[in-house]
Formats: C-alpha cells, sequence, structure tokens
C-alpha cells in the first residue's frame, strides 16, 4: 500500500500538478464524481494522457481521509521518457541499443535492482507497461542506488506495440525464461538487443513470446527451479555485455 505521505489529494490540487508538468504515476477518482472542476480535471488527464483508475471511495479512504474531494494521486519521482523517441538518438550515437523490457514485474525492489544492474552494464533504457507495473516510489529509487534519477524508464500503453515497434526497427528480440529456449551462452547477443524479462508469477506473455527473435534460458543446476527476476536479469546482461566486449 502507499502511503499518505508519497501522495497529493484534492481536485484542484491535483490538476494544478498537472498543469505544472509534474508526471503523475498514479490517480485514482471516485466513483460518480461530478461537477465542473471534476470535468476540468478529466480535461486535463486526456490532454496528458495520464492513466487513472474509478474506485469506490473505500480505496482512496484506505489511503487518506483527509478532505481528498475523491481524488488521489501519486508523482513520479523521474520523468517518463518515450521510446520513439529516444531510440533514434541512440541509434545517432553509433552505439547497438539494448534496451530492457518488463513484463508484469510489479516489486518494487527487484525493479529497482534491475534498474541499478542495467545502468551498472550499460544498458541504454528500460520500458514498463502503463498498467501491471511496479510503481516507481521511493523504494524502487532506494533499491536503484539512485539511478532511477538518471537512467531512461520509458511507461508506454502497450508493451507489445512497443517491442513490435523496437523489432522493426532492427531490434533482436531475447526474451527470458526459466526452461525453454537455448541456454543464453549458444545465442549471438550482439548488434541492437532488447531483453524481455517476464513476472515470475507468470513470466512472459504469450503474444511477446511470439514476437521472440530466440527464447533463451539460464542454465541451472541446483534443486530450486527458478531465479529471482533481478538476479536473472543481472546474469543475462552480463552475458550480453561479454558477448559484445570480444
Amino acid at each position: 500500500m502507499q502511503k499518505e505521505s508519497e501522495c497529493i489529494f484534492g481536485i484542484r490540487t491535483v490538476i494544478e500538478a498537472i498543469k505544472a508538468g509534474k508526471q503523475i504515476d498514479r490517480l485514482l477518482i471516485k466513483q460518480g464524481l461530478q461537477g465542473a472542476l471534476y470535468h476540468e480535471l478529466m480535461t486535463e488527464v486526456k490532454k496528458y494522457n495520464i492513466v487513472f483508475q474509478i474506485v469506490p471511495l473505500e480505496r482512496i479512504e484506505l489511503v487518506t481521509r483527509k478532505n481528498h474531494q475523491g481524488v488521489l494521486a501519486w508523482l513520479s519521482p523521474v520523468e517518463f521518457q518515450l521510446i520513439t523517441n529516444l531510440l533514434p538518438m541512440l541509434y545517432e550515437t553509433g552505439e547497438d541499443p539494448l534496451i530492457i523490457a518488463l513484463d508484469g514485474v510489479s516489486d518494487v525492489r527487484n525493479f529497482g535492482a534491475i534498474v541499478r544492474t542495467a545502468e551498472c552494464l550499460g544498458a541504454h533504457a528500460i520500458v514498463i507497461p502503463e498498467k501491471g507495473s511496479a510503481r516507481i516510489n521511493d523504494d524502487a529509487v532506494k533499491t536503484s542506488a539512485g539511478a532511477l534519477h538518471t537512467f531512461p524508464v520509458c511507461r508506454e500503453k502497450s508493451i507489445v506495440r512497443t517491442i513490435e515497434y523496437l523489432k522493426e526497427s532492427g531490434l533482436k528480440v531475447i526474451c527470458a525464461g526459466e526452461k525453454s529456449g537455448k541456454v543464453v551462452s549458444e545465442v549471438s547477443l550482439k548488434g541492437p538487443t532488447v531483453l524481455i524479462m517476464g513476472s515470475e508469477d507468470k513470466g512472459i506473455s504469450r503474444e511477446l513470446l511470439a514476437l521472440a527473435d530466440h527464447q533463451v534460458r539460464i542454465p541451472m543446476s541446483g534443486t530450486i527451479e527458478s531465479l529471482n527476476v533481478s538476479v536473472a536479469a543481472g546474469i543475462l546482461l552480463y552475458e550480453i555485455i561479454r558477448q559484445r566486449s570480444k
């Protein structure tokens, strides 16, 4: 549960935050809300394509019982980017883009750890979906050791369409799984690449697996069948960098 200290509330407060250019990470709006201020809020929400949820009053009051007026929002501690803006700039540098895409990774500490590793190992950006991904809060920033303040995070409406765009733009799509596919060291990971990591409970969606150029796995010899997703991401990123350094 996100804390009251991390959020802003009240219709006018949220409207002014949006108009001031603040990035809204999450917005809850009470069911049945009406009135001129509500319509002004929704105009701004639609103008800036802000993700929102219509929820019962009880959902909001789990966080705060102050004068929220039926509106509760969390500001993002990072400034999101668009992959369509970022990718051309990466190509212009002459480097082979290395993008990490997370499909359903919802644990904030796993997310922060992946960003930290990605930054340390020279990846260029991380892509997450608007819905179903970890909230970028103080815990995520701390776990990333501050990397989230500088490492590009692209929050996209559709992770499937984003991967399709990356593939059309020349990136090799690599999906990581526990058992399926080749051992990662047997696959060429050189060149422009997007590495997709799935959630620990569901893995990678079928739609994304269908887009994969390769499905890879980490060889395992212990009795535990799976790795924490942030640990697995670190191993796979290291293998990519190892191959690229040859």
